[in-house]
């Protein structure tokens, strides 16, 4: 079921949206094949965390890539479980979900709006909404900036909100309720929908449910934010591997998801004309001598589209992967370790020179640099410091 919200706020399919877009996708083109050399130098660094224990929201940091160091700027923000962040492409606002079940007396978590400060590194609270859903995981933002995508881990749901001129939410202007159950009756016994993200054309959206074992597809309609069901409406992983986030390949050719349970990479290729995806591979993210528990967690391409990397919970590390350039085949290259516990989350910098690798489970952030022709990754000695980090995304300073 769609609910259609239309406001005075949102363009029309012609004119300004028009032009906006195709600027908005010639500027990511450039950024995924040049690796954004234009932002090279200095930027802020914006880490969500669970704010349970000491944490109170999202915090900043100040990140010079000439000399690879990070000096933190303090909490940016105070928010309730900002877990999950995505800053907008004109780098003005930021979005977190507020991993909560419970907003204003409902049983929903919300999705907060702030404006970036990109002198200081403080974010301005802008508003607040229903994400529609219980324990919203994952934020992300279409390529216009004009709609935040949001996934609800708990009910299994997703939703579309319309940005205003100012960077406020407005009501959302799509919403859907996943149905159905796999496997594994202790993590799939319903919908777990765990991350949503627009194709490279924006006029695809897909999200992975763990619950349902399936990367879904909808058609989306950037003049009203609205969301149909692709035909076919999704593609399936292994039963029981539990889908949980996927990352494009520069080239928008390949789909890579990291499956939480089954620590696996299902890789499709991508068929932008239909939205279709045709799977080539699977190929587990731990070592061969591995025999503990673990569960995938982040996944992401380098911007070169040499590389891929993907981070393991309980062998706690970062595998790295080349890619084929024709076939988009991976073959594993090292097992690195994030020197921390429960690597939830890592951020490779946009000029594809560093990784922030998020320890959950020991409070810090561990910096590597990357070879940018093997793709190894090598510590710099530098760590962060923070209570339960989440989530790392960068922002150009000034």
């Amino acid at each position: 079921m769609m609910f259609i919200y239309r406001g005075s706020e949102i363009l029309g399919s012609g004119g300004a949206l028009s032009v906006r877009l195709a600027g908005a996708l010639l500027l990511a083109a450039s950024t995924q094949v040049l690796g954004n050399p234009a932002a090279k130098g200095k930027y802020l660094v914006f880490i969500g965390t669970y704010t349970q224990q000491k944490s109170r929201g999202i915090y900043a940091y100040r990140f010079d890539e000439a000399t690879g160091k990070a000096t933190p700027l303090g909490l940016a923000a105070e928010s309730d479980n900002p877990s999950f962040l995505a800053v907008d492409p004109s780098e003005r606002f930021l979005y977190a979900v507020n991993e909560t079940d419970n907003y204003e007396g409902r049983k929903t978590g919300a999705v907060s709006a702030f404006a970036i400060d990109r002198q200081s590194g403080k974010l301005t609270f802008l508003n607040q909404v229903p994400s529609r859903g219980t324990a919203p995981c994952y934020v992300s933002l279409d390529h216009t900036g004009k709609y935040v995508l949001v996934a609800n881990y708990g009910s299994g749901s997703v939703a579309v909100f319309p940005v205003f001129a100012d960077g406020r939410l407005g009501k959302a202007s799509a919403f859907d309720q996943h149905t159905g159950h796999s496997v594994n009756p202790k993590r799939q016994e319903g919908p777990h929908a765990h991350s949503i993200n627009v194709s490279p054309d924006n006029r695809f959206v897909l999200s992975a449910d763990l619950g349902l074992d399936e990367l879904l597809m909808y058609r989306f309609d950037s003049a009203n934010g609205s969301l149909q069901a692709n035909d076919p409406p999704f593609a399936r992983v292994a039963p029981g591997a539990g889908p949980r986030h996927f990352t494009f390949s520069p080239n928008g050719k390949f789909v890579y998801v990291i499956s939480e349970m089954g620590s696996t990479i299902t890789a499709f290729a991508y068929d932008a004309s239909r939205g279709v995806l045709h799977e080539f591979q699977a190929i587990s993210t731990l070592p061969r001598n591995y025999h503990g528990e673990s569960t995938g967690a982040e996944i992401e391409a380098h911007p070169s589209g040499k590389f891929l990397y993907a981070s393991n919970r309980g062998d706690d590390s970062v595998a790295v992967f080349s890619v084929n350039a024709r076939s988009g085949k991976l073959t594993p290259i090292e097992y690195v370790s994030t020197r921390g516990k429960t690597p939830r989350n890592f951020a490779i910098d946009p000029t594809g020179s560093y990784l922030f690798a998020a320890n959950q489970d020991s409070d810090t952030v561990v910096l590597f640099r990357i070879d940018q022709e093997t793709g190894r990754l090598t510590p710099t000695g530098h760590t962060l410091k923070i209570s339960s980090p989440v989530c790392v995304v960068f922002v150009t300073a000034e």
